[in-house]
């Protein structure tokens, strides 16, 4: 096990920058995620680690090793991806194996090492089978006891679960959040889906165009986002944002340009008129006769909650209510937000208020 430091680490192809200056500590032992949209750069970044894609500038660590200029066979990691990458002619047994016979390890030891993986993973009574009889789930459990066999310092994972179907993807997070649990070591995760790095993650890296835009354990970015761009990807569904001005007259309020007004709570410098964007969450609006006014637009049960496209001022927002809700489209139900949830977003920098 090692840890990984990136150091102002950059990458260009040609004359365009991908990576800028990016700076991330992971601890050893620590199950890291890099998050964020298609071509924010996780990737790359993930294949730079691996040195399958050469650096720029900067300094990327594995342990006490500058490994800028060290091959990929030599920096003692395990890849895992998304197409799962397995030999159609090879058994379960010899793909999880592979790598050892490459090294020209003995069959005895060759044996002792996939045994215990493959009981780790389930894959036991499959060993003599081959890629093609294997669903989806089981040729990804093979990637990542190829892996496993290979004991490395650091195992890296590219988006290993997109191209399972949605409820597969539930118990693979669970299986590999309980494979970090069981071997304790350094996993480095490429995934889109904020879900997955919510669920899995010991901390997670909010990655946009290449930048770095907040490290933090999962329910910090949540509870805490930077500013509106992690403030919108983080949470599903995601946040809400209305644009208004503040109101000082007493009392500190937001109000819409229609004049609808909501509370607000912990902005003491406030200036009334000062331009701000509202953030409240979907599941932090509560039913209430002190509320406001918000017209139905659509309504979504799904059994435990209601999920309600609403309209307040103009403004389209989501809100998500463990009540069953029965209004029609058109009419008005009474909602309010809970104020010490609400956050406060500068409309110019993006960056929190409060």
């Amino acid at each position: 096990m090692a840890s990984v430091d990136i150091r102002n680490v950059r990458k260009a192809f040609g004359h365009v920058e991908v990576i800028h200056g990016v700076d991330i500590g992971i601890a050893d032992g620590e199950f890291v995620i890099l998050v964020g949209p298609s071509g924010c750069g996780k990737s790359t970044l993930l294949r730079m680690i691996a040195g399958l894609e050469t650096i720029t500038a900067g300094e990327i660590r594995i342990g006490d090793r500058v490994v800028n200029n060290v091959p990929p066979k030599e920096r003692d990691i395990a890849m895992v991806f998304q197409n799962y990458a397995l030999y159609p002619h090879m058994s379960v047994r010899d793909n999880m194996g592979f790598s050892l016979k490459l090294k020209r390890a003995a069959k005895s030891e060759i044996e002792a090492r996939v045994k215990p993986a493959a009981e780790i993973l389930g894959l036991t009574p499959l060993l003599d089978r081959y890629p093609r009889q294997l669903s989806g789930g089981q040729r990804q459990r093979v990637a990542m006891g190829r892996a496993i066999v290979r004991d490395p310092q650091v195992f890296l994972f590219d988006e290993p679960l997109s191209n399972l179907d949605a409820k597969l993807r539930v118990a693979m997070r669970a299986e590999i959040k309980e494979l970090h649990q069981r071997l304790s070591t350094t996993i480095v995760y490429v995934t889109h889906d904020q879900i997955e790095a919510m669920t899995m993650a010991d901390k997670i890296v909010v990655m946009h165009d290449g930048h770095v835009e907040q490290v933090g354990a999962p329910l910090d970015l949540y509870d805490r986002p930077d500013n509106l761009f992690v403030a919108g990807f983080i949470g599903s569904p995601s946040m809400n944002f209305l644009t208004g001005t503040v109101a000082v007259n007493g009392t500190t309020s937001f109000r819409t340009a229609d004049g609808v007004a909501l509370p607000i709570e912990g902005l003491p410098r406030a200036q009334h008129g000062q331009p701000v964007t509202y953030g409240v969450r979907p599941e932090h609006f509560i039913l209430s006769d002190q509320g406001v006014p918000a017209e139905v637009v659509v309504l979504e049960p799904t059994g435990s909650e209601t999920q309600a496209q609403l309209r307040i001022g103009g403004q389209e927002i989501t809100g998500v209510f463990r009540e069953r809700l029965t209004a029609r489209p058109g009419e008005t139900i009474p909602i309010l937000p809970r104020p010490d949830l609400v956050h406060l977003f500068d409309p110019q920098s993006g960056k929190r208020l409060s």
